[in-house]
């Protein structure tokens, strides 16, 4: 094939799984402080399907699109002006977000600064699956609520890509970890440093915990669960909303309580992706990659993600 092309899975349209298609599709050419990046992996995320569904991200991308924004493999190229990588380095990053990055592809480009160099401890499988996820878990309890050591931590949704981080870095600050998760991944989660863990199919987890400093909250309006949220948070406490912002219930209640809201969104952090690839290589942090599928998979791959019921991160092989 020519080197002028690349294998990707691209969407002409938003809807189902169906709409993924493998084909031939130009390569990128890096611009002066762009790298070329040959993927190995690209991790899947919510916004992937969502996007794909004409929701999530999908006002801002233009058709056809690649879709993906988790990214490991190996830098190819350099462009003009780049002095922090070089041809041959393996990195890991969440390129352009929330433009679309083209993760599920051969090739990416992206500025330099968008990617760090991958845990060495781990392969390309397991870096995919950490930078969206391990990112957002990181940007809200660091840069957003600035957890500090003997908070506690509420994390919804904790066994899934972004929660079961979360609870470790929760953990890794000092916090003291309360999970919301069904009951048969509640051994796992609590190796990963929950002290405690609710099944929410059984119970209200308002009826069972409470003094919560932080709640990282994944879930949102379903089951009410942001507003619910503000029941167990301190006078002064933050309610972290990332899957759609800050509700108007949720700003009402949390308002009546004096508990504090914020809305949230991932950024591209090298900074960040270097401090987490120290903490993987410690062992004091680690990601779950229940599955790995062919790039050509993508459609299965997103079919299995959207189900809600997946332990950690799925992520696609490309290379």
């Amino acid at each position: 094939m020519s080197e002028h092309t690349m294998r990707a899975v691209t969407i002409r349209e938003f809807g189902g799984p169906e709409v993924l298609t493998a084909e031939r599709v130009a390569r990128p050419e890096p611009l002066p402080t762009e790298v070329l990046v040959r993927v190995h992996a690209a991790g899947i995320n919510p916004v992937d399907w969502k996007t794909r569904a004409g929701q999530g991200m999908a006002g801002l991308q233009t058709l056809p699109m690649i879709l993906g924004w988790d990214v490991s493999g190996v830098v190819e190229e350099v462009g003009f002006g780049v002095t922090t990588l070089a041809p041959g380095d393996e990195v890991y990053g969440m390129p352009w977000f929330p433009r679309a990055a083209g993760a599920y592809a051969e090739f990416v480009t992206a500025p330099s600064r968008h990617f760090a160099r991958k845990p060495a401890s781990v392969g390309h499988v397991e870096a995919a699956g950490l930078p969206l996820a391990a990112l957002t878990a990181w940007q809200a309890l660091v840069d957003t609520a600035g957890v500090k050591a003997g908070q506690r931590v509420l994390v919804h949704a904790a066994a899934g890509g972004v929660g079961h981080l979360a609870v470790q870095f929760a953990r890794h600050l000092g916090a003291e970890v309360v999970a919301t998760a069904r009951e048969p991944r509640h051994a796992w989660l609590k190796e990963l440093g929950a002290d405690e863990v609710i099944d929410y199919t059984r119970q209200p987890f308002e009826d069972v915990t409470g003094d919560i400093d932080v709640v990282i909250d994944l879930i949102g309006t379903l089951d009410d669960t942001d507003a619910r949220s503000v029941s167990v948070t301190r006078p002064g406490g933050l309610v972290v909303a990332i899957p759609g912002g800050v509700s108007e219930r949720l700003a009402t209640v949390a308002g009546q309580a004096g508990v504090r809201t914020s809305p949230f969104l991932v950024e591209p952090d090298a900074t960040a992706l270097h401090t987490i690839a120290g903490l993987v290589d410690s062992g004091k942090v680690r990601v779950e990659v229940e599955r790995s599928f062919a790039l050509e998979e993508a459609a299965e791959a997103h079919r299995l993600g959207e189900t809600n019921r997946t332990r950690g991160k799925l992520v696609l092989t490309v290379n």
